[in-house]
């Protein structure tokens, strides 16, 4: 559906968009260097991890300056913004907003001054769901201190409630930050700082990715490798579930504020990383393309060309296309300039639907049996639209196969999934979702082949969009949503 303000926001259909991820964040220690200009490359590189606001901010050990608008990182800043950010440490943030309204209250990094001087800035990747426990923690803490609750201040996202409550203690840093995070529930990697430190946490679960890449004059962390690689920073290792790591003139140091309990989100293979980027020590694409292998083999069909639906379907496509002995073809082509769009939807619009940003080659379509390989389906808006534009361009055949299980419960995680309520899969079987979209038939990788690309261990991977088992309890607002799902994972239960 359109957003309420009447804006279209989805990448390929206005009314049915994609799996979207909250953001991307980065944090950059290095003296000597044009950290501003650093962090905004790094920026650059997690642009598809959000893309309705970008800001950072800089350090110099006296002052710190926060900058930030809506739209893309190209878009926010400048040469002359970036000149005028200057110190050696940076914290960037790349944002899609899942808790809190798409405005410029809500774009990150957070500010807050601390008791007894200074700044507070931070970035948060993912969702949290304590929220309503942390602002009775703020308000217990420090009674006259302005709680960020959307219905008395001017900020909604939980990113601004961990940000005042860091302020409702004193002391460094590093300490603050290791009273602070026990408190937090759900996913988040933080990368946050004051005027002299630069620190790093992830969740004990792990749900949100967070690495820790070398700079030759200090230390990158991000979301994704592929920022470190941007920035040319030699990649280090992953930041560990509950882990925090600190860097300042003295170095870096590494603490845990809890214990890990390997969670980490499936989708991140499927769709949400950038191909380019390793997680677990593989490299996205490669697990990718693994999957489509094993899509050709759980679904094989009889057709003349596999293609894919651009770019998140290539290295499926790739891999069904190889598996199967099938030729692969390149039968869409992307408008790379149609991202998110601040147009009126009017009806002439809407009737646009997927050709917003694809267009079939006809010459290639026409007469021949297609298997197009796309990421995921979740409402089914795009996938019907996507048939009826293959048959349009004469297709004799389409074979819609999708290298993710059938997506069929909401992430409370960071991840901006539908509600149960206008997901497509759920109650419905494989067949029925074929029909309805239109297709000759469908398949779907399975959960156990899915895992199996991923050379990660089941249990140490979050499944709850497809199997219904979340790893951290879910907000009490949203357990109905969840009622006849296995909706804690058991190690949860028993803390």
């Amino acid at each position: 559906m359109p957003r309420a303000d009447g804006r279209l926001t989805a990448d390929l259909d206005p009314h049915d968009h994609g799996p979207q991820d909250a953001c991307g964040v980065i944090g950059i220690y290095a003296p000597g260097e044009e950290v501003s200009k650093l962090t905004y490359f790094g920026m650059y590189a997690l642009q598809h991890r959000g893309q309705e606001s970008a800001g950072m901010a800089v350090s110099d050990g006296r002052r710190m300056m926060v900058f930030k608008d809506m739209g893309l990182v190209s878009q926010v800043f400048d040469e002359a913004t970036l000149n005028s950010l200057r110190g050696h440490m940076a914290v960037g943030h790349t944002r899609y907003s899942t808790t809190g309204a798409s405005v410029w209250d809500n774009a990150q990094p957070t500010f807050r001054s601390r008791q007894g001087g200074g700044g507070l800035a931070l970035a948060h990747n993912g969702n949290l769901t304590n929220t309503d426990a942390l602002e009775a923690l703020i308000v217990e803490r420090a009674p006259n201190t302005d709680v960020p609750h959307k219905d008395r201040m001017d900020s909604s996202n939980d990113t601004s409630l961990v940000t005042a409550l860091m302020t409702t203690y004193d002391g460094t840093l590093e300490e603050v930050a290791a009273q602070v995070l026990p408190h937090l529930k759900g996913a988040f990697s933080l990368v946050f700082m004051d005027d002299h430190t630069l620190c790093a946490a992830r969740d004990p679960q792990g749900i949100r990715p967070l690495v820790l890449g070398r700079l030759s004059s200090g230390w990158v962390v991000a979301s994704e490798t592929a920022a470190i690689d941007i920035v040319g920073g030699t990649f280090v290792r992953e930041i560990e579930p509950g882990e925090m790591i600190a860097i300042d003139a003295a170095g870096l140091r590494t603490s845990h504020f809890a214990e890990a309990r390997p969670k980490g989100c499936i989708f991140e293979y499927v769709y949400l990383a950038r191909p380019d980027t390793v997680i677990a020590g593989r490299r996205i694409h490669n697990v990718r393309v693994k999957i489509g292998k094993i899509l050709a083999q759980e679904h094989p069909v009889d057709a003349d060309l596999v293609i894919p639906v651009p770019e998140s379907g290539t290295p499926a496509a790739i891999g069904y296309a190889d598996e199967s002995g099938i030729p692969y073809g390149m039968g869409l082509v992307k408008n790379s300039y149609v991202g998110r769009t601040f147009i009126q939807p009017s009806q002439t619009l809407r009737n646009l639907g997927i050709r917003l940003k694809l267009n079939p080659l006809r010459d290639v379509i026409e007469g021949r049996r297609i298997v197009v390989v796309d990421d995921s389906i979740v409402r089914g808006n795009t996938q019907r639209q996507l048939v009826r534009m293959l048959r349009e361009a004469g297709a004799a055949e389409v074979h819609v196969r999708i290298s993710s299980p059938p997506v069929e419960w909401p992430c409370f995680y960071g991840i901006d999934f539908a509600t149960r309520a206008q997901l497509i899969a759920p109650g419905l079987e494989v067949e029925d979702i074929c029909r309805s979209i239109g297709a000759d038939s469908l398949g779907y990788v399975s959960l156990e082949g899915l895992v199996r690309a991923t050379h990660v261990d089941a249990d140490n991977l979050c499944r709850a969009c497809f199997d219904g088992v979340y790893p951290v309890q879910v907000p009490a607002s949203a357990r109905d949503v969840v009622a006849d799902a296995t909706h804690t994972d058991p190690d949860e239960e028993k803390q």
